[in-house]
């Protein structure tokens, strides 16, 4: 399943601070997917997707970033 949050309009490092939160209710199995524009975004969630134990897939459209967290390895 995927879970979305919508981070874009937020600054560092609060997109980082609700990942983090939402990562606590997101399963195993699950994906959070998180929209950004701040530019810190990729580079901050990626750390925490490394250490979550998850891996990370980054795409960027339209000045958004979009940041999957993807299900635990």
């Amino acid at each position: 399943m995927e879970v979305l949050l919508d981070a874009r309009g937020l600054r560092c490092p609060v997109p980082l601070l609700r990942a983090r939160a939402a990562l606590r209710d997101v399963g195993p199995a699950d994906v959070l997917v998180v929209l950004a524009t701040d530019r810190e975004a990729p580079i901050d969630l990626g750390a925490l997707a490394a250490d979550a134990g998850r891996a990370c897939a980054v795409t960027s459209a339209g000045g958004v970033w979009r940041i999957e967290l993807l299900a635990e390895q």
